[in-house]
């Protein structure tokens, strides 16, 4: 794979006087010579919704791309003195400029508008994009002096949480001001939902139609960069949630060929499988070398510390395939070029190590994924799976989840090409993708009718299409907040990374729909008045000892043991498992139930063993290799340490 031109696609200004913007996209097959002609049509924001002023039209001229084709440009200059300025526009001032493209075919009755730049690194209102005027004199970002000294963590150091920005703070400035509060937390890795530019107001972000930039219900592209130097500042890893499998129909190469009758397209089409949207075709050279842009993009330009990648299945062909494994492979090799510097790409060589995050989310082979390519951590599944059917009351399955807790059959490493690539997959009993784990013990209605109203006063028709998915709407019964509690310990002291997602250590409890459209267009900002409520308090007690516990060596990257023993400890409602390196041995102990339970455990070392939770109930003056009898309170657990 190979970088795209970027100095010469989307719009980037000339800080001449007059400001000029050079525009650039490419539009393989799509020639002047066949008779097309595309223009750019660009206004001033501030003017965009006034009838008087319209958009400036600027035609474009055709030249040849070696790589990929035709090559569309234009230069615009942004003169306050121009003749066909509107004299009320704002045309000629400082600030944001949205645009568009223009296609006149000769093959069609009309012209094809909206034609989305995928090469902006700004946008505008739903389906524009935009360039500043003055950006770097107003707005350009002037990153810390410590930037070159910080360091992505290490796999096994992490401890993540998932947010989506404008429902965790409301913009980026908020979601900074929460920085302190995640560092206080014990959060080192922030995990940020998609930030590329989608249509909708409320979205998840998972249909993009633009890649290069932060979508402008965010903020400006520098607010983006402010808010990862912010968090590195805290000692806060930042990876991005991308979708690269699959694109909205929005997305210019699949609006535009569509809208010109091709019977191929240079950059769609059917590639692995295809659960959403509209599919990206990795076989296409174009495609590939698109993708490897945005994440290089986003590394250098925005210091991101890797990427989550949404969907795997929707652009993996395998082990050896130009989709995923490819894209990956490329990417690790790309920053391991950068061994040696001196500026940001330093953040991810500590020692012989290359720590860029690169997570799949390949739910229907993690193992596989981890086996078979640079990805070195994975979202799966499997626990959390087995922990809905616990806490529904399927105590067979503990069995189960007691060896996902052990991430059994998952590689730790793995050798390529010469090189040793630590390996791991994430621990979590919540995502963006399911309802709090909560609402498995007891829901209540949410008050329905006011979404309803809310929701008829703005869009009357998504209204309609959104309300069987209301209807189905509810939040977890909090009261029964203490049911979580085992399972928080588990995910904490268990093998793999551990994950929160926002809001959760603190009790929210959103319910969403398992399908249908009420998942993604709901918007859900987390509630922060739990915080301080009675089982707020609680439940931010229990997390911060748990994250404070999860610093320990052992549970970082010791051995796990899980004491699989139905008679003694599943028939009980109890897990026991066992995390040590060399110098400390904990034993963990869950029970699930609604009573205490009392149980026999072998320790194999004698000594004093400390309670981790609550240092109540220290078990002393054990005798290793006699059995020792403790109780495991109802809906919680136990965790002793001793030093070998």
């Amino acid at each position: 794979m190979k970088l795209l031109p970027l100095d010469k696609l989307g719009a980037r200004t000339r800080e001449t006087s007059p400001e000029v913007i050079d525009f650039g996209v490419l539009l393989p097959w799509v020639f002047a010579e066949h008779g097309n002609r595309i223009f750019v049509k660009i206004i001033h924001e501030k003017d965009q919704f006034i009838q008087d002023v319209q958009p400036m039209k600027f035609e474009m001229n055709q030249s040849e791309d070696p790589d990929y084709g035709a090559l569309w440009s234009a230069e615009v200059v942004i003169d306050p003195d121009s003749k066909d300025r509107h004299p009320d526009s704002h045309w000629g001032d400082d600030g944001r400029y949205v645009y568009r493209y223009y296609l006149e075919c000769p093959r069609l009755k009309g012209p094809i508008d909206w034609i989305i730049d995928p090469f902006s690194r700004e946008f505008g209102v739903g389906k524009l994009s935009a360039i500043t005027k003055g950006y770097k004199r107003l707005y350009k970002h002037e990153w810390d002096d410590n930037e070159v000294a910080w360091k992505t963590p290490s796999l096994d150091e992490l401890v993540v949480y998932e947010l989506m920005i404008n429902e965790f703070g409301g913009g980026i400035d908020e979601a900074i001001d929460r920085l302190d509060y995640l560092r206080d937390l014990g959060i080192n890795c922030i995990e940020v939902m998609p930030v590329s530019n989608v249509s909708n107001e409320v979205d998840w972000g998972f249909l993009p139609i633009g890649y290069f930039g932060v979508d402008e219900r965010f903020g400006k592209r520098g607010d983006m960069q402010r808010f990862i130097d912010q968090a590195h500042q805290r000692g806060i890893a930042v990876i991005l949630d991308v979708v690269y499998g699959h694109t909205s129909d929005l997305f210019a190469y699949s609006y535009l060929y569509k809208k010109l009758e091709y019977q191929e397209n240079p950059f769609m089409g059917p590639f692995a499988k295809n659960y959403f949207g509209q599919s990206t075709d990795f076989n296409r050279r174009f495609t590939q070398d698109f993708f490897f842009s945005v994440n290089h993009h986003w590394l250098d330009v925005y210091h991101v510390d890797g990427f989550r990648y949404d969907c795997v299945p929707n652009y993996w062909d395998g082990p050896v395939g130009g989709g995923y494994a490819a894209l990956v492979y490329e990417t690790y090799k790309m920053v391991s070029s950068k061994r040696g510097s001196s500026d940001h790409w330093q953040r991810f060589f500590d020692g012989d190590s290359t720590n860029i995050i690169q997570c799949a989310e390949q739910l229907e082979g993690p193992k596989e994924i981890l086996r078979e390519t640079y990805s070195n951590c994975t979202w799966q599944n499997e626990t959390l799976d087995a922990v809905k059917k616990v806490s529904r009351g399927e105590m067979d399955e503990l069995t189960a989840l007691g060896f996902r807790l052990g991430l059994m059959d998952y590689p730790a490493e793995v050798e390529a090409n010469g090189e040793t690539i630590k390996k791991t997959a994430l621990q979590y009993l919540e995502n963006h993708d399911h309802s709090r784990l909560v609402c498995n013990f007891g829901t209540l209605p949410p008050g329905i009718d006011a979404r309803l109203r809310s929701l008829r006063e703005g869009n009357r028709d998504l209204c309609g299409a959104l309300e069987s998915d209301l209807l189905v709407l509810k939040d977890g019964d909090r009261g029964l907040w203490y049911k979580v509690q085992p399972y928080l310990i588990g995910i904490f002291a268990a093998k793999g990374v551990p994950m929160l997602w926002q809001g959760q250590e603190f009790g929210e409890n959103y319910c969403i729909p398992e399908k249908g459209m009420g998942r993604v267009v709901i918007f859900r900002p987390v509630r922060w008045d739990y915080f301080y409520d009675p089982v707020g308090r609680r439940m931010i007690s229990l997390v911060r000892r748990l994250i404070k516990m999860r610093r320990q060596p052992q549970f970082q990257r010791g051995r796990h043991i899980f004491y699989n023993d139905p008679g003694r400890y599943q028939s009980k409602g109890v897990l026991v498992f066992s995390r040590e390196d060399e110098s400390r041995f904990s034993l963990v102990a869950l029970n699930f139930t609604d009573q205490d339970q009392q149980v026999e455990f072998q320790f194999p070392f004698s000594g004093d063993y400390r309670e981790e939770l609550h240092g109540l109930g220290d078990l002393e003056d054990v005798v290793g290799g006699a059995r020792t009898s403790f109780v495991v309170p109802s809906n919680y657990g136990r965790v002793w340490t001793v030093r070998v």
